[in-house]
């Protein structure tokens, strides 16, 4: 979808999403609210971007209207999309990626609909028509090649619809760098393959196989493939295997100043974190801890990472290797972001237990108990009681839906 959150909010105010000048922030009380979407042309003409814009820095202009998040209302909208998206492909053959993208399957539906452009356009009529929301589409073999399209090209095309083939790839993917504009190559992934000289898709692709394998095991044959369009992953399949992880990251409404006040923060979002892998019956073996500085100390911070010999999904141990990360590396700064992440990731099945840590099990098994609690009753039917300190969080953000207002 075209700026979704935005385009929404436009709709919802009678407003061209294409043409109006509109931003959609967590909270217009809050200065250093982050903009979580902004219209096309408020984008272009004023340079607001989503996630990294500021209220504060949105010009004082009466054309721009600055609007909060109604976030039920987005999801909403988001699975009457779905229900469009259905008529035209079975359950399972529908991806939902985020509440903004999914994947369709359409292999084999030409004879019902005609050819996969011309199914494009019929959704992409439907919901315009519907619902008055732009859209973009992008089309390919395989999940790859279509999230490629989409972003590399349908993004930027006057009919919001592009087509990549197998033998557009030495033309069209093979020239992309910065490497981080593929999908599925972050930044400190980028920074390693930099370092051994790739900087460019293209130079991926002929990199010799052998070293890659060497230097990322399965996921170095996986980018390799990857770099010549081809992707053998199932729908809904992670992009690259072994880049499963869970995490949380926040960005906090004050400046902490106090280290007592910042490892609340950080413990509550090791909850959350133990949670998300304990969801999905995972455990992990590295854990990182990201801290972002404030501005007013002129920004910066530090992300470092810990990999223990076995995995965990228990808050308390997830925790206790953030702290001995914190206290390590961090200068004493106020604190502005924090992030967590859990990777490494195994099946919680593969829990070892040590006859030297007799509790390990009970601890393991009380992260479920508790989930059962708070996934009937509400997320603050639980809370730990730092939570009710003025540094807490947890409580002030289980009325929120994504993080925001509702």
């Amino acid at each position: 979808m075209k700026s979704f959150y935005a385009s929404c909010s436009a709709v919802m105010r009678g407003l061209d999403p294409m043409e109006c000048y509109l931003a959609v922030v967590g909270n217009k009380e809050q200065p250093g609210s982050i903009v979580l979407a902004a219209s096309p042309k408020l984008k272009k003409e004023f340079g607001i971007k989503s996630a990294s814009s500021r209220l504060f820095n949105i010009p004082n202009d009466h054309r721009i209207h600055v609007v909060e998040a109604q976030m039920s209302t987005y999801l909403q909208i988001s699975t009457e999309l779905i229900k469009i998206f259905n008529k035209y492909a079975p359950m399972e053959d529908i991806h939902v990626y985020s509440v903004d993208e999914s994947f369709i399957k359409v292999d084999g539906l030409k004879h019902i609909f005609g050819d996969t452009k011309t199914i494009a356009h019929m959704i992409k009529n439907e919901i315009f028509e519907n619902f008055g929301l732009p859209c973009t589409i992008g089309i390919g073999p395989n999940m790859l090649m279509a999230k490629l399209a989409l972003d590399l090209e349908s993004k930027k095309a006057k009919n919001g619809i592009a087509e990549w083939t197998y033998e557009d790839v030495p033309t069209k993917l093979w020239p992309v760098s910065p490497l981080r504009e593929m999908w599925g190559i972050g930044r400190r992934l980028e920074k390693r393959l930099n370092g051994m000289g790739i900087f460019s898709v293209g130079a991926l692709a002929k990199y010799d196989l052998k070293l890659l394998e060497k230097e990322f095991g399965i996921m170095g044959n996986q980018l390799y493939h990857h770099a010549w369009g081809v992707d053998l992953s199932e729908l809904g399949a992670p992009i690259i295997e072994g880049q499963i992880s869970f995490g949380k990251g926040q960005i906090l409404l004050r400046d902490y100043k106090e280290e007592h006040e910042i490892k609340i923060v950080i413990l509550e979002m090791c909850e959350e974190v133990a949670r998300r892998a304990r969801a999905s019956k995972k455990s992990g073996r590295t854990i990182s801890l990201g801290i972002g500085y404030s501005d007013s100390d002129f920004g910066g911070g530090f992300h470092r990472s810990y990999t223990m010999e076995e995995a965990t999904n228990v808050t308390m141990t997830i925790y206790q290797v953030c702290l001995k990360l914190f206290d390590k590396f961090y200068s004493g700064k106020n604190v502005r972001q924090i992030t967590i992440t859990l990777s490494n990731i195994v099946n919680d099945s593969n829990l070892q237990l040590n006859l030297f840590e007799p509790n390990k099990a009970k601890l393991h098994d009380l992260g479920y108990v508790v989930d059962k609690i708070r996934d009937k009753f509400g997320s603050a039917s639980i809370l730990r009681a730092v939570s009710f300190t003025e540094a807490g969080t947890s409580l002030k953000r289980s009325a929120l839906v994504g993080g925001h207002k509702a």
